[in-house]
């Protein structure tokens, strides 16, 4: 090997430091000539990196290093994933092609880094991002350790975040908790999925993250003396069963203290289910539920049980293969305290999902939970001309959920899908053409709706007609992305037919303009006019919705290629101009520059306030360049902003406050609490009065001997806004206040 460049003799020490501690950390056995490739793939990793760095100044082959140990020790992979962990980001970054890797490490390992490797820059998509998961999920049915390779590469590279711009770094957190931890979560990573929401957190919403991690430093003390004296009267009733055991507290992410935080609209000293008590048998896999149960009968003899809370998930395992018995019982102070029971090797597949899974794959009786999933993807992935961000919605769909509904067939077939899933999502996981060509369902022997919502214990039969077809109206009927894939693909499939005369006669109108690239040509069309969909362009040709000489209009033939026409005169941009300022002129009041969007005045853009989150002057924000209606400003935490960096990292651009207090900002508050009759409006009123705050609008509904009200109110500032909350909350009859994000 050459010698390497631009590495300090320290750093060299520390390098090979890092790599034998990674050797070190692998959990299964490996030979010599393992050993030996191993050593091979860092030692070309090393040198091919060795003029490169990352954004923290380390030398950037610790990152390799640090995912290879990621993939050894919390996922258990083995020495081949090691090597493909080692180098893969060796084709993207340096030199290094496919083919070498293929003569020196074989096919396998080169598939792998192929699978790693992000497409070609060049690559032409509206999504570069959700192109380059997609390639790496299709790689999910043909090796599933790529998959895990990339879980552990976004792992740490969410640990070392902090050295990336913040911009860069909201990217990031969003994509990985729109992608990502739904990924995990469908592997049963649920160590990973817990790391990822944390993480995410820790970037997208600041503030509350720090408040959490603070509150649950501040009562660590107190927390781990109520585990310990909850755990006291069970250890002696466990000994008894005779089954080695071990029990032990364990603290709730913050990312769920924080949901529950915001669900319940209480405070943290209100939440009491902070950690989760487990209890994990080391028993044999035939005793397993046995001892299960037995420790379960332990634990309700010593507190009193929640009947609502036990979850049984040993008799019938979650889809991602995760099973355990959960329990809740009142604990000592009448504590609500969730216990979860399991054995050593149900704890292994808890927490390392698949690759754990893999061991126990042999075992007679064992229910191959994945390889159901991994088909449902396959579904998903089947048409080549999906739209890649409505795949990645799909997949999403398919992944992302807690909890199930168990139905049967009318063989006695059981089929888990999402909790809010319909018939017409049963029909479909029967089989696509079952899906396609449903015409009515049974539930229990009488006719549902397909729209009907499944429940526990149903039991469903499907009538099929060969003449029935999917209709759009049955998007909106189903929840899982394989159905909602399939008759988006159908419903395309219709359209392709009925669009294929326009598309004949767009391509002869082509052809007598002289247009040589035709392919080009239609895709600046359908860019145009159908956001891209060559499919949607023919089809409204066809309906006659566009005609030919109009989705011409806007373009010209130059030296053989279509191209834009000339742009209108500026006096028609200036009238355009005015035109817009004036509608934005609500959304933006006049005056001086209070946003900087990429370094630059934002007086110097045009600029209005996006309507789905209403960001205040002090919120963490983004600036996004929507196709038609300029510059919008988000909340990080705005419902479709994860959408939005996720997706389109290409149009968000960096936004920060300039500190003024000239302006004023719509906000809006949800207000619930006991209807005490009259005067409820007026308290309310008087006290946003007395703030010296404008009502832009008030509403409020009363039922039941509670009402709730939403309030908008022009604030200047978070500060302002926050004030406003707390004076609200300290009303009588006043139990909760939100801002609705």
């Amino acid at each position: 090997m050459a010698e390497v460049l631009d590495i300090t003799k320290e750093e060299q020490a520390a390098i090979r430091s890092a790599y034998e501690d990674m050797i070190a950390s692998l959990r299964t056995p490996f030979s010599q000539e393992d050993r030996e490739q191993m050593d091979r793939a860092f030692k070309l990793a090393n040198y091919s990196h060795r003029h490169q760095r990352r954004k923290s100044e380390e030398p950037y082959i610790f990152h390799p290093i640090a995912v290879a140990r990621i993939c050894a020790e919390e996922i258990g992979l083995g020495p081949t994933a090691i090597c493909a962990a080692l180098l893969h980001d060796v084709v993207e970054d340096t030199p290094v092609t496919i083919e070498e890797l293929q003569d020196d490490f074989g096919e396998r390992i080169a598939q792998m880094v192929n699978g790693l490797t992000k497409l070609d820059s060049a690559y032409q998509s509206e999504s570069k991002q959700a192109e380059n998961f997609k390639k790496v999920l299709s790689t999910l049915i043909v090796d599933v350790r790529i998959v895990l390779i990339k879980m552990a590469d976004r792992l740490h590279n969410m640990r070392t975040i902090k050295s990336m711009p913040e911009h860069k770094q909201l990217k990031i957190a969003a994509e990985t908790s729109y992608i990502y931890a739904p990924l995990a979560h469908r592997l049963g990573l649920y160590n990973f999925r817990s790391e990822f929401l944390d993480l995410c957190m820790k970037v997208l919403e600041r503030d509350e993250y720090n408040a959490v991690a603070r509150k649950l430093q501040e009562t660590k003390a107190a927390r781990e003396k109520y585990i310990e004296s909850f755990i006291a009267p069970l250890r002696p009733k466990l000994d008894e069963l005779g089954y080695p055991y071990r029990i032990f507290g364990r603290p709730k992410s913050i990312y769920s203290i924080a949901n529950k935080i915001k669900k319940k609209q209480v405070p943290f000293e209100q939440i009491y289910d902070l950690f989760a008590v487990r209890i994990i048998v080391d028993v044999p896999r035939e005793k397993e539920k046995l001892a299960a149960w037995a420790s379960y009968s332990a634990v309700t003899d010593a507190y009193q049980a929640v009947p609502s809370r036990l979850k049984d998930w040993i008799t019938i395992p979650k889809s991602n293969g995760y099973e355990s018995l959960h329990t809740t019982v009142v604990g000592p102070d009448a504590r609500f305290v969730e216990v979860q029971i399991r054995s050593e090797r149900m704890n292994e597949i808890a927490e390392r999902g698949f690759a754990a899974h893999w061991k126990y794959k042999g075992i007679s009786n064992q229910r191959d939970v994945y390889e159901q999933w991994f088909e449902s993807v396959r579904d998903i992935l089947e048409n080549p001309n999906s739209d890649t961000v409505q795949f990645l919605g799909d997949f999403r769909a398919n992944s992302f959920f807690n909890e199930e509904v168990y139905v049967y067939t009318p063989d006695g077939d059981m089929k888990a899908l999402p909790k809010g899933s319909t018939a017409l999502d049963f029909a479909f996981s029967v089989h696509s053409m079952v899906g396609y060509h449903c015409q009515s369902i049974l539930c229990d022997e009488r006719i549902v709706p397909m729209s009907y919502v499944l429940r526990n214990g149903d039991r469903l039969k499907v009538n099929t007609n060969p003449h029935q077809k999917p209709n759009p109206n049955w998007l909106d009927m189903v929840k899982t992305g394989k159905a909602r894939a399939k008759i988006r693909q159908s419903l395309k499939e219709e359209k392709r037919q009925q669009g294929e005369l326009a598309r004949e006669a767009l391509q002869r109108k082509l052809k007598k303009l002289h247009v040589e690239d035709e392919r080009a040509a239609v895709e600046l069309i359908s860019r145009h006019f159908t956001e891209g969909s060559h499919v949607d362009l023919y089809y409204e040709i066809g309906q006659e919705t566009l005609t030919i000489p109009q989705v011409l209009k806007p373009f010209t033939v130059e030296h053989g290629k279509l191209v834009p026409a000339a742009p209108p005169q500026p006096q028609i941009q200036e009238k355009e101009s005015e035109s817009r300022n004036r509608r934005s002129g609500a959304a933006r009041p006049k005056g001086t520059t209070r946003l900087l969007i990429n370094g630059e005045p934002g007086d110097q853009l045009e600029y209005t306030m996006a309507s789905c989150c209403n960001p205040v002057q002090g919120d963490q924000v983004f600036a996004y360049l929507t196709s038609n209606a300029g510059l919008k400003i988000h909340r990080v935490i705005c419902p479709n902003a994860e959408n939005l960096m996720a997706n389109y990292d290409y149009r968000i651009m960096k936004a920060e406050w300039v500190s003024t207090t000239q302006h004023s900002f719509v906000a809006e508050l949800k207000l619930t609490g006991l209807d005490s009759g009259k005067g409820v409006v007026e308290r309310i009123s008087h006290e946003i009065t007395q703030m010296d705050l404008d009502i832009r609008s008030f509403q409020i509904a009363a039922e039941s001997g509670t009402f709730t009200a939403r309030i908008s109110l022009l604030v200047r500032n978070t500060d302002q806004l926050l004030l406003a909350g707390r004076a609200l909350q300290n009303l009588d009859n006043v139990s909760t206040v939100s801002r609705v994000e």
